[in-house]
């Protein structure tokens, strides 16, 4: 199993991983969890270097931040309220979300940035206050690249140190499909399931 999910990676190369990143941070079932396993797989294999996987992972993490900051930053609240009415249930989001994450953002100031890129829930939203408020670009961008750099870390190295683990045996391979699986279950569930608050 842990040869087949490699020689996917490998398929896949830098850039794939880095379109991977970028859309887990767009759209919901696609956990960066099974992609930094994965790539950790083949570094353990030696078929990849740890710091070019690294910089790919999080410039896509950072690319996919910014299209959510991005999408703030222009929009506004005026804008963006139709497009959460329209495709917040495919986004799995509400405006109540948003004014959330905001009120969130607007207590604990811009290192929300920053720490959030490690939490499971806030860390993709975190982008769309941050662009509401217009938070300065670069310091958007250096704080959301600093927070992925070490959640990618984590990540890679946490799977690296299970592959040592268990070595011979394919305990990563399942770890990543297990992920990946209760995402996407978890997405379909949401899906399957979604009212608005209004009508719950």
């Amino acid at each position: 199993m842990d040869s087949l999910i490699v020689a996917i990676v490998e398929r896949l190369g830098l850039a794939g991983i880095a379109l991977l990143m970028a859309l887990e941070n767009i759209f919901p079932p696609m956990p960066s969890e099974a992609i930094m396993g994965s790539a950790a797989l083949a570094i353990e294999r030696g078929s990849m270097q740890f710091w070019p996987v690294m910089i790919v992972a999080t410039l896509g993490t950072l690319a996919g931040n910014y299209a959510w900051f991005w999408i703030g930053d222009r929009w506004g609240y005026e804008r963006l309220g139709p497009f959460i009415d329209r495709w917040g249930r495919w986004l799995t989001l509400e405006w109540e979300d948003v004014e959330r994450t905001t009120s969130f953002f607007e207590r604990h100031g811009h290192w929300v940035v920053f720490f959030m890129r490690a939490a499971p829930f806030m860390r993709t939203m975190i982008s769309l206050p941050a662009g509401l408020a217009h938070m300065n670009k670069l310091k958007f961008c250096v704080f959301t690249a600093a927070g992925a750099a070490l959640w990618n870390a984590i990540l890679i190295g946490g799977m690296q140190w299970l592959s040592r683990t268990f070595e011979g045996s394919d305990v990563v391979s399942w770890v990543i499909i297990a992920t990946l699986v209760l995402a996407v279950v978890g997405y379909a569930w949401r899906l399957a399931t979604w009212k608005p608050r209004s009508q719950r």
